[in-house]
C-alpha cells in the first residue's frame, strides 16, 4: 500500500509531485541562510498587529484540526492500536483525508515561524532544532497526505494538533508585549507537553512494529525514528534553557 500514491488526495494541492515541497524547503532554506544578512543593516520589524492575528489564526486552525481528527475518528470508531487507511470514498473516509491535508498544509503556513524571527532579527530563535523541525515536518506530511492520508497517522495529527492550540497561545500572549511576560510561567510546562507527545506518539508507532496490523510498516518505522531525533533535540534544549540556564 505504501508504494502506491493515494487517488483521492492526488489531485489536491502540492501533493501530486514532490516538486512543489522540494523547492518550497529550498526556498525556505535559502531564506534562512541570506533572511539575517538582508536584515543586517536594517532594523528589527515589529509586527506586533500581524503577529497577534497570525497566532490566534494558527491556534484557530489547530483547534478545528483537532476536533476533526478527534470527532472523525470517533465516529468511525478508529482503534489506536491498529487502525488501517480507509482508501474508499465514504464520507467519513473522506473527511480524514481532507483533515491530514489541512495539517499537511498547516506546516507549510508554520514555515512563517521562522520568516518572523528573521524579520525581527530574532536570529539566536532560529536554531538547527527549529529548522529541523519545520523543514522536515513538511516532507513527513506530504507523504502522509500522499500515501496514507488516515489510519495510524491520525493519531500523530491530533495530538499535534492540541499541543499546538497551546504552543500558538503562548506565541499570541507573547506577541501582546513585554506586559505579558508575568502570565508566561508555564513556558517550560508547553516543552514537557511536546516531550510527552513525542513520547506518546513513539509507542504508539512502535507498538504495530510486533504486532498484525495492515498498515505500512515502513511508515511506522520512518515515524519511530524521526520521534526519536525529536525526543533527543528536545530533551538537549529543555536541559539547556531549564536546567543549565536556571544554574
Amino acid at each position: 500500500v505504501f508504494c502506491f500514491s493515494d487517488p483521492r488526495t492526488d489531485p489536491w494541492p502540492l501533493v501530486y509531485s514532490p516538486l512543489p515541497v522540494t523547492l518550497l524547503f529550498a526556498f525556505y532554506l535559502f531564506v534562512v541562510a541570506l533572511g539575517p544578512f538582508c536584515m543586517r543593516q536594517r532594523k528589527p520589524l515589529k509586527l506586533r498587529g500581524l503577529l497577534i492575528a497570525y497566532n490566534l489564526a494558527m491556534m484557530t486552525l489547530s483547534s478545528y484540526m483537532f476536533y476533526e481528527f478527534l470527532v472523525t475518528s470517533i465516529l468511525d470508531d478508529y482503534s489506536y492500536l491498529c487502525q488501517p487507511v480507509d482508501y474508499s470514498r465514504s464520507e467519513l473516509g473522506m473527511r480524514m483525508a481532507r483533515v491530514c491535508w489541512w495539517f499537511f498544509f498547516s506546516k507549510v503556513i508554520e514555515l512563517l515561524d521562522t520568516v518572523f524571527f528573521i524579520l525581527r532579527k530574532k536570529q539566536e530563535q532560529v536554531t538547527f532544532l527549529h529548522v529541523y523541525h519545520h523543514g522536515t515536518m513538511l516532507f513527513n506530511w506530504w507523504s502522509g497526505v500522499k500515501y496514507v492520508p488516515g489510519g495510524q497517522a491520525f493519531f500523530i495529527g491530533m495530538l499535534n494538533s492540541f499541543v499546538h492550540i497551546f504552543m500558538y497561545g503562548y506565541y499570541a500572549l507573547a506577541s501582546l508585549g513585554p506586559q505579558m511576560h508575568r502570565y508566561l510561567w508555564w513556558k517550560r510546562y508547553l516543552t514537557i507537553m511536546q516531550l510527552c507527545q513525542f513520547v506518546a506518539i513513539a509507542a504508539h508507532s512502535s507498538y504495530n512494529l510486533f504486532t498484525e496490523c495492515p498498515f505500512p510498516d515502513g511508515f511506522n518505522i520512518a515515524v519511530f525514528l524521526y520521534i526519536l531525533s525529536l525526543i533527543v533535540l528536545f530533551l538537549h534544549f529543555y536541559y539547556r534553557t531549564y536546567i543549565r540556564g536556571k544554574q
